[in-house]
């Protein structure tokens, strides 16, 4: 009876659990828009930004508003979920901006379990929620006045300034230059006509993988190479895959460990890395091999910045 009591409560408090570590939520434009995130209210970005991904959201839904850098794009509100569909468990959920016809609209894009210590790409702006947003930089602008006075011969110059009070008489046959310099510092800080969002532009961001396959798209994916009767087509096939589609780490181990041979697992391991969302979790890679003499070869690689 106790038994079956602590099984119970276990069931009824694993969503209180899960939700105390928070789900996540990335939203990016697939046409490169920039636009700032606000859920409750709560204003995410202080700069805009063309991929946002929050986490550590522990409530099931949040109320999403999108505001474009562009003001001629209309804002998007959205009630939307940060939970699997199937479990009721917090997820890492993934929504994008879509272009159509003229119109924004935000769509579920994907979902997959949260992944512990996960590293987001460099070109994803990431913050915890609740957390207040960095405030946009601001620029300085060193501005120099040069002025510069010819002095004739047998004459006397003075000049003055706010704090200074210079004369100089000038021997006979003489001529001088003066040269006077004022330094003017000042803080610049650009926003729109309403001035409820900071405008400020962020520098230019790398281009990358931003997202690896979404479950369903993978799971078809690796049974694709499952079915392959030969290792060479099971490595051909694995890699075809990847021209069009980027993977996590934990992806890249699981199609390794479909390989026979410990070659096949090197050279995919070794083609993938180009394609993965989080190569600072590579090093776990070395994991699946039973060779040594392959872990330093692949360690060496990602050292080498996959040359």
């Amino acid at each position: 009876m106790k038994l079956k009591l602590t099984l119970l409560l276990s069931v009824a408090l694993f969503p209180l659990f899960a939700f105390a570590q928070g789900g996540s939520l990335t939203i990016f434009s697939e046409d490169g828009d920039k636009f700032y995130l606000l859920l409750n209210g709560q204003k995410q970005n202080n700069t805009p930004q063309a991929n946002v991904r929050i986490d550590a959201l522990t409530q099931p839904y949040y109320k999403a508003k999108i505001v474009f850098e562009d003001k001629a794009k209309g804002d998007i509100d959205k009630n939307i979920t940060v939970t699997d569909a199937a479990t009721n468990a917090p997820a890492d959920v993934v929504y994008k901006i879509k272009n159509k016809d003229g119109e924004m609209k935000l769509r579920f894009f994907s979902t997959q379990p949260i992944q512990p210590n996960y590293t987001p790409p460099a070109d994803v702006y990431s913050m915890h929620y609740g957390q207040d947003a960095p405030a946009a930089p601001a620029n300085t602008v060193t501005q120099t006045t040069v002025t510069t006075t010819q002095v004739n011969p047998n004459s006397s110059m003075s000049v003055s300034a706010p704090g200074v009070n210079i004369s100089v008489n000038m021997p006979d046959g003489s001529m001088g230059t003066t040269t006077t310099e004022t330094t003017v510092t000042r803080s610049t800080t650009t926003t729109t006509s309403d001035n409820s969002y900071n405008q400020a532009q962020p520098a230019a961001q790398p281009a990358g993988c931003q997202y690896p396959m979404d479950f369903g798209s993978f799971k078809s994916a690796k049974e694709t190479v499952q079915k392959a009767s030969f290792e060479d087509t099971k490595l051909s096939t694995a890699k075809s895959i990847l021209a069009g589609n980027c993977v996590s780490t934990d992806q890249v181990m699981a199609i390794c460990k479909l390989f026979s041979f410990e070659a096949s697992k090197l050279d995919f391991a070794k083609f993938a890395y180009g394609k993965t969302t989080d190569k600072g979790n590579y090093f776990k890679v070395g994991s699946i091999f039973d060779f040594d003499a392959s872990k330093t070869d692949l360690n060496n690689f990602i050292s080498n910045g996959g040359r």
